[in-house]
């Protein structure tokens, strides 16, 4: 009987390994004035989660989303992060939200050796910040030259004006690259403007825009600044076409901006019109589960989860935290897949020493512009 006992013990002892809850930490804004952000990264994990899950998990363990709001905010990223990783004890943490979060944030778990996944930073210099650090949201370097091209070689594009934020990392390292890309591409900028979070007037710099007369604005901003601001251009007859960054790239753009959203161009990966299966899968899902269309956000932290998954895939959970993190940061750089971003693999990136640090996300963008309430892909 004690041996029966025993045995069975172990038994129960045995599934309960296999069926332990993965828990993973999604820090991302749910409030505050990068929500529809946010909101949309947090869908987007939900969904991944609940199909992973119902497809058995990953070998039969169910992955445990433990979602925090981090506000947007860099001090309340960094106690978010301390609270995933030393209280919850997650295996690894999503997000923050934002570049600004992530520069303060990150460094949080890089010290605690704790796989740290961006699904929408794409500021310069992130992942220099250690090898714990990834993101598969494609850099504004990778993105915004080819996102300029586009614009010049379909809107006819000679000279531009440039407006930015420039209290923001994510909107300034837009500038910076928006700013290179200009130079390397030989157009001229007839003046740069600049503005700050929280603005809602932007008219002065929109009159000194028009009156050099520039066949497009080039625009560096998050979307509850950049909507505004093409209201606004519209409403004083600036109707040239406006080159955005990432920020800019959501069907938030038309609640937003309504029919002023017209004639902006943005590159991305993912991109709504993407006819391909895997993508059209995601929206049709998606759009079912949230009522509402996804966005760039959504279907990347969607893939980031999934590729997460692929990493899980090939550890052996041992139930040594410190070891089991460690285990998942040296699965995470092999994996390659194919969801609704398209195909993805990463690339290492360095520090600001030129040794290796990070990891990048190494896919091709997708150009598109909007036009009768819709973004419409160009090639």
């Amino acid at each position: 009987m004690k041996k029966l006992l025993t045995l069975l013990s172990a038994a129960l002892a045995a599934s309960f390994a296999q069926a332990a809850d993965l828990k993973i930490g999604v820090a991302e804004a749910l409030s505050g004035g990068a929500a529809q952000y946010g909101t949309a990264i947090r869908n987007g994990f939900q969904l991944a989660a609940d199909e992973i899950n119902a497809a058995g998990g990953v070998g039969g363990n169910k992955i445990a989303l433990v979602i925090e709001d981090e506000q947007g905010k860099k001090e309340e990223a960094i106690n978010v992060f301390k609270k995933l990783i030393f209280q919850d004890q997650v295996l690894m943490v999503f997000g923050p939200t934002l570049s600004n979060s992530a520069q303060a944030a990150d460094p949080i778990a890089q010290g605690a050796k704790t796989v740290v996944f961006g699904t929408s930073n794409t500021a310069d210099g992130i992942t220099s910040i250690g090898d714990f650090v990834f993101r598969n949201s494609v850099t504004e370097a990778d993105v915004l030259p080819e996102t300029l091209k586009m614009a010049v070689k379909k809107a006819g594009v000679k000279k531009v004006a440039v407006l930015y934020g420039n209290d923001d990392v994510f909107t300034k390292s837009g500038y910076d690259n928006f700013k290179k890309a200009l130079a390397d591409l030989n157009i001229p900028v007839t003046t740069t403007e600049t503005f700050a979070k929280g603005d809602v007037d932007f008219k002065a710099q929109l009159t000194k825009i028009k009156a050099t007369s520039p066949d497009a604005i080039v625009l560096s901003a998050l979307l509850a600044e950049g909507a505004p601001i093409m209201v606004q251009a519209r409403q004083l007859g600036l109707n040239v076409p406006i080159i955005g960054g990432n920020g800019m790239n959501s069907v938030k753009v038309f609640d937003l901006a309504k029919d002023k959203a017209e004639g902006l161009w943005v590159g991305s990966p993912w991109s709504i019109e993407n006819q391909s299966e895997a993508n059209r899968k995601f929206v049709v899902a998606y759009t079912s589960k949230f009522k509402t269309a996804p966005d760039q956000f959504a279907a990347q932290a969607y893939d980031g989860l999934y590729i997460a998954a692929q990493a899980l895939k090939k550890v052996k959970l041992s139930g040594n935290l410190p070891a089991d993190r460690v285990a998942l940061r040296n699965a995470l750089p092999e994996v390659k897949w194919s969801g609704a971003t398209g195909d993805f693999q990463f690339r290492r990136a360095n520090d600001k020493a030129g040794r290796p640090a990070g990891y990048d996300a190494n896919q091709t963008a997708i150009v598109s512009v909007t036009r009768g309430g819709k973004f419409s892909i160009e090639k």
